[in-house]
């Protein structure tokens, strides 16, 4: 176990299936009925990932089509998976900092509702023990909730990282096939909102120090990075399955995929969770930085 990410707890390992500490906790978070008849089935199609748009996956057999899709169906239910994990921690982080009775008690709650969250999906990911951690989103979560202050902490994960998490859930939920995954999603949206409301209230108390405001600047920009260079995870999985995509081709898909618009869209919302009354200087700053602007197709093929 890396015991450097202790709190993040994203390596930590699963108890075998037959241990009696499955039963308690399944007394307790509910267990789900699996239809195993749909579990082959993707969750989200080559639509929603913009791969009806791009000519190579079209043009690919039925099999490679399959295989991306699949690839880009367990991306995203390995970081939901992960993300949920992580929150299960920050949570408990969060009871330790709490500053009133009524504050540990509602962090105590809030880690429940990631406990629980984690349990239903988790049912959805075959083999927990194998799902890489090493990707940039991941390293920086990882950072900012074993190294920074509550105040840090509130505005960076609680505020925006779940506040991006509510958009991108009500999504998932809205367009995956499979109704009893996209129930699972639709009921994380009410505790994710509370969990956003509830760090909007605290953080309105906070008085930041000047070193913390440049933490939180230098934090969103590296994130909001990962977000002007597109769609990265469904190039990869094409990548992946297709044998080495020449530069020329990957700016093709990234245009094909329309990556500017889907980048704008997702930095205007990451713009709206940012801005209120108190941080007009993270707005002025990171504009200032042209972190708010997509990175068109031929700037977002990574070395």
């Amino acid at each position: 176990m890396n015991h450097q990410y202790q709190t993040a707890g994203l390596n930590l390992p699963h108890l075998n299936k037959t241990d009696k500490l499955h039963r308690i906790l399944n007394a307790r978070v509910g267990s789900i009925d699996m239809n195993f008849n749909s579990q082959n089935l993707p969750y989200w199609n080559a639509a929603y990932f913009g791969l009806n748009q791009v000519n190579i996956f079209n043009e690919s057999s039925l099999a490679e089509q399959i295989e991306i899709v699949e690839i880009c169906n367990r991306n995203l239910l390995e970081e939901a998976y992960l993300i949920e994990k992580a929150g299960v921690g920050y949570m408990a982080k969060m009871v330790t900092l709490a500053e009133t009775t009524e504050e540990r008690m509602l962090y105590a709650l809030f880690a429940a509702d990631e406990a629980i969250h984690l349990s239903q999906i988790s049912h959805y990911v075959p083999n927990p023990e194998l799902v890489n951690t090493n990707n940039p989103f991941l390293q920086l979560l990882q950072e900012v909730l074993e190294n920074q202050e509550k105040s840090v902490l509130l505005f960076i994960l609680q505020i925006v990282l779940e506040g991006w998490g509510l958009s991108h859930y009500r999504n998932l939920a809205a367009y995956c096939q499979n109704s009893q995954l996209a129930a699972i999603f639709q009921g994380f949206l009410q505790q994710e909102s509370r969990h956003h409301a509830t760090g909007v209230t605290l953080f309105e108390k906070i008085s930041l120090s000047p070193v913390n405001q440049q933490t939180i600047i230098e934090t969103l920009t590296l994130f909001l990075q990962m977000v002007q260079v597109g769609p990265q995870s469904v190039v990869a999985a094409m990548e992946k399955v297709k044998g080495h995509l020449s530069q020329p081709q990957k700016i093709k898909i990234f245009q094909q995929l329309d990556s500017q618009t889907h980048s704008s869209t997702r930095l205007q919302t990451l713009r709206s969770l940012i801005h209120n009354p108190n941080t007009n200087i993270f707005i002025q700053e990171l504009e200032a930085r042209g972190a708010f602007q997509p990175l068109p197709p031929e700037k977002c093929v990574l070395n």
